[in-house]
């Protein structure tokens, strides 16, 4: 069988590649290298690249590629890349792109291109895009794609195979027809394998699929990754309140809501953007994260204001000094195991009334259990290190404490953030933190002070 990597090179591949290419200076060598790979591929590679080769090569770029290439990188690199292009560029490169991503890119155009955009579209384009600019980008209408093929219910299969070849194409990831009545109420779809393996002489009505209902142009585009996930589909219509076809949802589209989530999920639990460029200028990067370290810092003097109250226990028994980064730390693994379970839950709208409570209770008892377990095996380790029963009691027993309060607090917090409509992801790992190491420290120089002094 064939290495993968030697057939389809990886990224970091074509990087190390590319980056000795530009060192050498061989313009000719990296414009093969790139005419080669997909705008996905580029795009990858231009925000793998310092500002500098990234100018170098994103000037090596086939001009007919620049609009595709630029829909896959992050709003930054996208942002510093149209700056570097005239405004005729600019307009040349919306050509031939799909309403949904000529929606998608418009946004970080300047106001003179976006103008030329518009006044070099036909009246019919125009009025699509209007449609899709009409709804916020993280809808379902703000995803989706106006070329939708559409079909009367009343005619035969045969008719809809003559019109199919009059027209001569269809668009992209085209998986359905879209069944309608005169008024553009969305009917149904018919499949192209239901079109093309019936009896030409059945109507639409007899095969088409009822069964797939339209997608809500308000929709948030999460929940619509939810319903693509659970019914397995390629494209799904979308229609306004009073069920009217507006356009098509393709799986593309849907691919990218889901990468982009758990981007987000994942950079949010840093106080990052996943939009950030990691090669954007020193100053740039280090004032945006000057902002999180700050909060992380009010809630570090918060844990110290707490140890610092049990300055005169931690002067006279030194063991709690040693012993006490334990607690807070096996804490703090306990709680952000609940964190993550509960913010997931969230996402994937898993957790609501029905059965939060259920959940509370079945964290708290996997709390409970696991501070039992624990704290016993650090009572014994604790107790043969110092030679002291009491302790190793005190720690054991802060330990049982901190771990149930772990689960509450990593049950409680991001559905709190949610009810106040702040992101879980961003701020849940902070707050989490802080609770484990002020009920921890509290709790284990607390039991030190009463039994030990």
């Amino acid at each position: 069988m064939a290495d993968i990597n030697t057939e389809q090179p990886s990224t970091q591949n074509r990087l190390e590649m590319l980056s000795e290419a530009l060192a050498s200076g061989a313009a000719g060598r990296v414009r093969r290298l790139v005419h080669n790979l997909h705008p996905a591929e580029i795009g990858d590679l231009l925000e793998s690249l310092p500002q500098g080769p990234r100018v170098i090569l994103w000037e090596l770029v086939d001009p007919e590629d620049h609009g595709e290439v630029l829909l896959h990188v992050n709003d930054e690199v996208r942002s510093g890349l149209i700056k570097e292009m005239e405004p005729g560029e600019l307009v040349a490169m919306t050509e031939g792109l799909d309403t949904d991503d000529l929606a998608d890119l418009l946004a970080d155009l300047p106001g003179a291109v976006i103008h030329e955009v518009l006044r070099a579209m036909d009246l019919q384009n125009r009025h699509r895009l209007e449609a899709v600019l009409s709804y916020s980008e993280d809808t379902a209408g703000g995803m989706m794609n106006v070329d939708t093929v559409t079909v009367r219910a009343d005619v035969s299969l045969d008719v809809v195979l003559r019109y199919l070849r009059l027209r001569g194409d269809i668009p992209d990831l085209t998986d359905s027809l879209m069944v309608v009545n005169r008024y553009d109420k969305y009917l149904g779809m018919l499949p192209l394998t239901t079109l093309l393996t019936s009896d030409p002489d059945m109507t639409v009505a007899e095969v088409m699929d009822r069964e797939i209902e339209g997608i809500r142009a308000d929709l948030a585009d999460v929940d619509v990754a939810k319903i693509f996930q659970d019914r397995d589909l390629i494209s799904a219509p979308v229609v306004d309140d009073n069920g009217k076809l507006l356009g098509r949802i393709t799986i593309d589209d849907v691919v990218d809501v889901i990468t982009d989530e758990a981007d987000h999920s994942l950079m949010s639990m840093a106080g990052l953007d996943q939009e950030d460029d990691i090669f954007a200028p020193v100053i740039h990067s280090a004032t945006r994260r000057a902002v999180w370290l700050g909060i992380n810092l009010v809630t570090a003097f918060l844990a110290s204001w707490v140890i610092g109250l049990f300055a005169g226990t931690l002067e006279k028994v030194v063991a709690l000094a040693v012993l006490m980064p334990i607690v807070a730390s096996m804490g703090g693994i306990a709680g952000s195991q609940t964190l993550t379970l509960v913010i997931r839950g969230i996402a994937l709208g898993k957790i609501g009334k029905t059965n939060a409570r259920w959940l509370l209770f079945k964290e708290l008892a996997v709390g409970g259990l696991n501070g039992l377990l624990w704290s016993v095996v650090v009572m014994l380790i604790a107790m043969a290190w110092f030679q002291s029963t009491q302790i190793g009691l005190i720690i054991g027993a802060a330990l049982a404490i901190n771990l149930v309060c772990a689960a509450l607090a990593g049950f409680s917090i991001p559905l709190l953030l949610q009810r106040f409509g702040i992101d879980p992801a961003l701020a849940g790992s902070v707050l989490m933190t802080t609770v484990t190491d002020v009920v921890g420290f509290m709790a284990f120089l607390g039991l030190g002070t009463l039994f030990l002094l």
